[in-house]
């Protein structure tokens, strides 16, 4: 098989990355934090600073996805009392003080941000394209260009066998896929065990990192799955 080059976008915890590389790929990892494994396949930057770096597939399991989120709606019509993580240090000092209205104007800001990054990677010059998302409300769907329906929704349980490993966790993803396929459960659990923790994870620093980081048994069907089919879909082109 033919190694593909693979960029998975807006990771740091190299979990989807080490899961293409282990299948004989060159896969790269992209963010604005350094790798937390300090491997030296990762980029430090915007992931669109990348996007034009000849891939054969592009994987984005951790995108900042709050302000596109259905479940973060409200803030659309009543600006939360604390400031966002993503408000500049300015606004965060004064926050406070901020009308409801000046409060307000950011929130629709940080979605414009939100939306025009998925934009922009949904829209890449790549010619595969897996973007995980939330349930996305309709503020943010009229905000993406060419904008499509997720594919497919999935839950982390579905990709594990063990009932107390890392995988049987409640968390509805929905993939937006181009070019690439729906995913095979590769499963044996039912749900009837999966944990609530992401939900009800602790408020705090940590609740954001903790809350988006990836499982393995769904990392390891998209490489095995995605990379397979796209391999194929190379060789067949060449």
């Amino acid at each position: 098989m033919q190694p593909l080059r693979v960029l998975i976008g807006c990771e740091c915890s190299g979990i989807v990355r080490r899961a293409f590389a282990a299948r004989g790929h060159d896969a790269w990892s992209c963010d604005l934090k350094p790798a937390e494994d300090g491997s030296n396949r990762h980029m430090i930057c915007d992931v669109r600073e990348a996007l034009g770096l000849g891939w054969d597939l592009m994987v984005l399991c951790h995108p900042p996805c709050t302000r596109l989120a259905n479940s973060g709606v409200r803030w659309l019509h009543e600006a939360p009392t604390n400031p966002p993580d993503e408000v500049t240090m300015a606004e965060r000092a004064g926050w406070r003080e901020m009308s409801a209205a000046d409060r307000l104007a950011i929130m629709w800001r940080l979605l414009d941000e939100g939306a025009a990054l998925f934009s922009d990677c949904w829209n890449a010059p790549i010619e595969r394209v897996a973007y995980e998302n939330p349930v996305m409300h309709k503020y943010g769907k009229a905000r993406i260009e060419n904008f499509e329906p997720p594919k497919q929704s999935v839950q982390p349980w579905q990709f594990g066998t063990d009932p107390d490993g890392p995988d049987n966790v409640k968390k509805r993803t929905c993939l937006w896929l181009r070019g690439l396929p729906k995913l095979t459960l590769t499963g044996t659990l039912d749900g009837s065990t999966a944990r609530d923790e992401i939900h009800r994870a602790t408020p705090g620093p940590e609740r954001k990192a903790f809350r988006s980081r990836f499982f393995p048994g769904l990392a390891d069907a998209m490489a095995k799955q995605w990379g397979d089919y796209a391999a194929e879909a190379c060789r067949r082109a060449a």
